[in-house]
């Protein structure tokens, strides 16, 4: 079901999000608590979930502006250059006052991780510059996460209502999700344990059938079990993932979400997006890393041409 991109318009995409310098530790079994453990490699990355869509969905080939902020260090300085030299338009990117975002990223053998974030400038985010209003309003889709505060991310759902703008929504981390922002939604991405914590249901079909009663479209991922689309008056559809041997998963969901928003926002049907956010998704997590491991439109459609 893949198509070339010969024929399809470049998508003009904003991100409305968080920027991390992930500071990634490997081990091959996470420590329990107050026990210390040997870790096999140190990696510093660009992360955080706006920031990893923004050059998810950059690479495999829309023409992405990112709107956030990076603190007065170092870490900001090597952000912003790794934003730019993946493609991403940077010109909104605020620098304020302190310290960056940062994550601690510890990952196992197997590929899981877990995360602790810090904010800091990324609190700076709670509404939308005159500049960053009229960057949103030339686009074709806004990408939303939780990693900001509510405030901002509201605002910014509703900026883009107000331009025409389609909004697609991760909602992670996972937390309650006001009305107020879902009546501004247009489609939203959660993976299974977010869609859980949104709808109580732990069930994917059951908590897709309660995500469809709050905003008109959902997809949830299902880490190797593939993702699940719905809307209102269609069908449930199930697209199988590619089965890889997992490096590390971390960002595979940012991959998967900024690769389909790219085939959804050219026009692709929701099914072929899906196999579109899946190939960028496995090759993602072949790969060490957030925004490093993210592939290039042409490995894409060469692993689905495959």
């Amino acid at each position: 079901m893949t198509s070339t991109s010969a024929s399809r318009a470049v998508p003009r995409i904003a991100v409305y999000g968080s920027i991390n310098m992930d500071l990634v530790a490997y081990v091959p079994v996470r420590p329990a608590s107050g026990e210390t453990v040997a870790g096999t490699e140190f990696r510093q990355v660009p992360g955080g979930k706006g920031g990893n869509q923004a050059i998810a969905a950059a690479r495999a080939g829309g023409d992405v502006a990112f709107l956030g902020a990076v603190g007065e260090d170092a870490f900001g300085a090597q952000m912003r250059s790794a934003l730019v030299d993946s493609g991403v338009d940077a010109s909104e990117l605020r620098t304020v006052p302190g310290s960056s975002g940062v994550a601690h990223i510890v990952v196992e053998g197997d590929g899981a991780n877990s995360i602790i974030v810090v904010p800091g400038a990324n609190g700076a985010m709670t509404g939308l510059t005159g500049g960053e209003r009229r960057m949103l309003a030339g686009c074709d889709a806004l990408l939303l996460q939780l990693e900001l505060p509510m405030e901002g991310v509201v605002a910014a759902a509703r900026a883009a209502r107000e331009a025409g703008v389609r909004t697609v929504l991760t909602p992670a981390p996972a937390r309650e999700l006001p009305d107020e922002l879902l009546d501004l939604v247009d489609l939203l991405v959660p993976n299974q344990h977010e869609a859980a914590a949104v709808t109580g249901e732990q069930d994917p079909h059951r908590a897709l059938e309660a995500l469809l009663r709050r905003v008109p479209e959902a997809v949830v991922t299902l880490g190797g079990d593939g993702s699940l689309h719905g809307e209102r008056g269609g069908e449930p559809v199930h697209v199988p993932s590619r089965p890889v041997e997992a490096v590390d998963t971390t960002a595979a969901g940012d991959t998967f979400c900024g690769a389909f928003a790219v085939a959804r926002a050219e026009g692709r049907g929701a099914e072929e997006s899906m196999e579109f956010g899946a190939a960028a998704a496995a090759l993602s997590v072949q790969r060490q890393g957030a925004s490093t491991s993210m592939p290039h439109r042409t490995e894409i459609e060469a692993l689905l041409a495959g």
